[in-house]
């Protein structure tokens, strides 16, 4: 009896602890206790650090938490490069932007990855639309007004834009072209300094996301012209589109999708995927998305595939059509 009682007890301790080892697990963070780091190719303080802190929220409880880590430079080709190299463990993901994804294999002669064989794509995040920004100061308060100055100014005017290669300054070069401009190009490094620039009037033209423009306009030094969607932003409805303007091929929007490295085991990207997809979906995040001027998407990796090329056969004709080619 004595003996039957200890392996009783010792049989029901074992139980005990394989039921609470997935618990354990669990608290300790997805999938080895590590915090999840999202490359970021900005500086801090721009959109996509808003979209991964509102995903980091709703994950944390499923996934552990979450990091962003702002890898700058290059235009976001660091953080790139790190997330290509890093361990595929589900710990380091990248944050990819149109620009990087799609837009760069046709602008760089000489790029360093490849985004369709590099990255396992998780989910399409957000899209978003461009906005026509500029400086109080500039004697426009219409997109007509705006191109009979930037007309007369011929190539003193100067256009900013969050990226070489991006979206940003392809929506400038797509309205010189469209419009006959000579606006000439200024590459910042993310949004943050570009809004800066423009607030203060050191440049005089910005094309930023919607978000971006809303959240410059109270402060009173810009004026917000046009959008670039193919429809009026339900944001800023009371904005023509360029198309609307009798600009029919000035159109641009983008997106922000989530990747892992390659090799990362398929247990793990589909975890990521599921509770990735999950975020975008809840209300709160869609709330803050649309808040901040994107739009959520939460589309999977065929939708994502098919949406990158696409957009990187649209963005190669249109570099081919500016003769626009990227320092390396």
């Amino acid at each position: 009896m004595p003996t039957h009682s200890i392996d009783r007890r010792s049989l029901l301790a074992a139980i005990g602890g394989l039921a609470l080892a997935p618990l354990a697990s669990a608290q300790s963070g997805f999938p080895n206790g590590q915090p999840i780091k999202v490359l970021i190719g900005v500086p801090a303080g721009g959109t996509q650090d808003v979209l991964t802190r509102a995903i980091a929220q709703a994950v944390r409880d499923s996934l552990g938490p979450v990091i962003i880590d702002n890898r700058s430079g290059a235009a976001g080709r660091i953080a790139v490069e790190a997330v290509k190299t890093a361990a595929p463990d589900g710990h380091t993901l990248l944050l990819g932007t149109a620009g990087m994804m799609t837009m760069f294999p046709s602008a760089y002669k000489n790029l360093s990855y490849d985004p369709m064989k590099d990255f396992v794509p998780i989910v399409n995040a957000a899209r978003f639309e461009l906005a026509l920004v500029v400086n109080k100061d500039v004697p426009a308060n219409t997109l007509a007004e705006f191109m009979t100055w930037a007309k007369a100014q011929g190539d003193k005017v100067s256009f900013a834009s969050y990226g070489a290669g991006t979206p940003s300054h392809f929506l400038g070069e797509m309205l010189n072209r469209a419009a006959g401009l000579k606006m000439v190009h200024i590459p910042y490094r993310g949004s943050t300094p570009a809004r800066q620039d423009v607030m203060g009037g050191s440049v005089p033209v910005y094309f930023d996301t919607v978000g971006g423009a809303i959240t410059m306009q109270p402060s009173g030094r810009v004026k917000v012209l046009a959008t670039s969607g193919e429809k009026r932003s339900p944001l800023m409805p009371s904005l023509p589109t360029f198309v609307e303007s009798g600009y029919k091929d000035v159109v641009a929007s983008a997106w922000f999708a989530y990747y892992a490295p390659l090799k990362t085991p398929k247990p793990i990207v589909d975890k990521l995927r599921e509770e990735f997809t999950r975020a975008v979906n809840s209300r709160e995040v869609r709330q803050m998305l649309v808040q901040n001027g994107m739009y959520p998407v939460g589309d999977g990796a065929d939708a994502l595939v098919k949406t990158m090329r696409d957009d990187t056969t649209r963005w190669a004709g249109i570099m081919k059509a500016v003769g626009f080619q990227a320092n390396d």
